[in-house]
């Protein structure tokens, strides 16, 4: 199914580069480089006396590869990536209070750096023998008040932070639609308003202990033709996610303006065919229609079967990055600095 990789890609390049014609749609991603990256840039040089080795910096500050021990987490801080996500199979003792935990790590090299993980409570939530165990975000709306949910989500946050986690991949906002089994509980609710309400308290709760929320899984999961874990997954039309798809989103982001985003690898008809994370008009979407103006980062572009089978991981990050996004993540093992190149030449190409 590799056929469809060159038109995505073509059309990334266009968005970037002097192309002969201009695109029909407005889906050219922001001219500047993102927010990740740009926070890593040091001195007043302009892009264009930028040293290579700047544009480089700035680059590998937009990446989240995964953390698989200390010494993989070491090599890709040193190659100057942003962030780590720890997986399911990392190496636990990451999240100790020992030598080799990310703790530590950031005493070894002397700056911060974003450690992310998925815990969501419920069947998501990772390395619960060392974080703690909670309910499902189903069964805490169905027993607990907003409030609650929200001191339930300080209590998380404090046990993330303790641990060196600093983003948290959670809360869900994605509106059960009852026939798919990658959302089910992992939802608040089946009620789009309640969704956002109870979204929005867990998402102030993660951030009152220090530790970023990010909303997920834009544009929306609930009703789509399947998981995109296992291959392409295709959502209603465009017309019709604003009734629904759309609403916990517009209900949650004000209340939790500090939140971030996760971009879904969903393709939506009515937005073309690239999946959302790939899609310049999918973000585009949540800038406009949301009026969300924090960090965008995509879903696993190494270990799901919707993007995986199409694109190597350098691929889809350049292409995630041309079309808009701020931060790309990976769980697979790569060579991080062939995506550091494929990023590279996107920010190069973005700041000339």
């Amino acid at each position: 199914m590799r056929k469809a990789m060159p038109a995505l890609l073509l059309s990334a390049s266009c968005a970037l580069s002097a192309c002969s014609e201009e695109p029909v749609l407005s889906d050219a991603p922001p001219s500047e480089t993102s927010a990740a990256a740009s926070s890593a840039a040091s001195g007043d040089s302009t892009p264009q006396d930028a040293a290579p080795e700047d544009v480089r910096a700035r680059a590998a500050a937009t990446l989240m590869p995964p953390a698989l021990n200390y010494e993989d987490a070491r090599a890709k801080l040193e190659a100057g990536v942003g962030g780590l996500f720890i997986p399911s199979w990392a190496d636990p003792e990451l999240l100790s209070d020992g030598p080799r935990g990310v703790n530590a790590l950031r005493e070894e090299m002397g700056r911060d750096f974003e450690v992310s993980i998925d815990f969501e409570g419920g069947r998501v939530q990772r390395f619960s023998e060392i974080l703690g165990d909670y309910p499902s975000p189903q069964a805490m709306a169905e027993g607990h008040s907003p409030e609650e949910v929200e001191a339930l989500a300080t209590e998380i946050g404090h046990s993330l932070r303790a641990h060196g986690v600093t983003v948290d991949f959670a809360p869900v906002l994605d509106v059960d639609g009852g026939d798919l089994e990658v959302v089910g509980d992992r939802a608040f609710s089946t009620d789009p308003e309640a969704a956002g309400e109870y979204g929005a308290a867990f998402a102030r709760g993660l951030q009152a202990a220090g530790v970023k929320a990010v909303f997920k899984h834009f544009p929306g999961h609930g009703r789509a033709s399947g998981d995109t874990h296992l291959g392409e997954a295709v959502t209603p039309p465009l017309e019709d996610l604003y009734d629904r798809e759309f609403v916990p989103f517009h209900t949650a982001i004000p209340q939790a303006p500090e939140a971030a985003l996760m971009m879904g690898h969903l393709v939506v008809p009515g937005l073309g065919e690239e999946p959302a994370s790939l899609n310049p008009r999918a973000y585009q979407l949540a800038r406009e229609e949301l009026g969300f103006e924090g960090t965008i980062y995509t879903d696993d572009l190494g270990g799901m079967a919707s993007i995986s089978e199409n694109f190597s991981v350098p691929e889809a990050v350049a292409a995630a990055l041309a079309a808009g996004a701020d931060m790309p993540l990976w769980s697979t093992d790569e060579d991080i600095n062939a995506v550091i190149d494929a990023a590279v030449d996107v920010v190069a190409q973005q700041e000339g």
